[in-house]
């Protein structure tokens, strides 16, 4: 299970204290520079895994997304929280993956939009449910209430 922070975050941020605190078998890496440069890094971790469970938070979701692409056989799951799906660079895949996949956005979210997430969700993910919560980007009113136990068990 990785944890996988925003662009200006860490693994060390809330919501990687939150899973340090009460999940510590999530692991928390801190990534940096480009897309492709975190990818390359997050690649490097997970080369030998399978069955991974990602937690994506903003970029991180755009991340775990990407990585769900390039490497399907090796991704169980996707939790992406307010996924930077809207980002330039991204384009859903020609095919939907099978990855199953739970995506929160807070429909008030100014950085990824719910409707261009909702959207380019429904593009790549064929086993997709998507929660819209009465939230920001930051989803600091909904994260704890998200019930994690049952998330990370499966």
């Amino acid at each position: 299970m990785y944890f996988l922070h925003g662009l200006d975050s860490s693994g060390n941020g809330t919501k990687g204290q939150f899973f340090a605190r009460n999940f510590p078998q999530v692991v928390r890496p801190d990534f940096a520079g480009s897309l492709p440069e975190r990818l390359k890094q997050l690649t490097a971790l997970c080369t030998r895994h399978h069955k991974l469970l990602f937690i994506g938070s903003s970029f991180g979701g755009l991340m775990a997304t990407c990585y769900a692409i390039q490497h399907p056989q090796q991704v169980a799951r996707l939790i992406l929280l307010a996924p930077a799906l809207n980002f330039a660079d991204y384009h859903p895949p020609a095919t939907q993956l099978q990855v199953p996949t739970l995506v929160v956005v807070g429909q008030h979210d100014a950085v990824t939009p719910a409707a261009d997430v909702t959207r380019l969700a429904k593009a790549t993910f064929a086993d997709l449910e998507i929660n819209i919560a009465d939230d920001d980007h930051l989803l600091h009113a909904t994260f704890h209430r998200l019930d994690w136990q049952h998330l990370l068990a499966g």
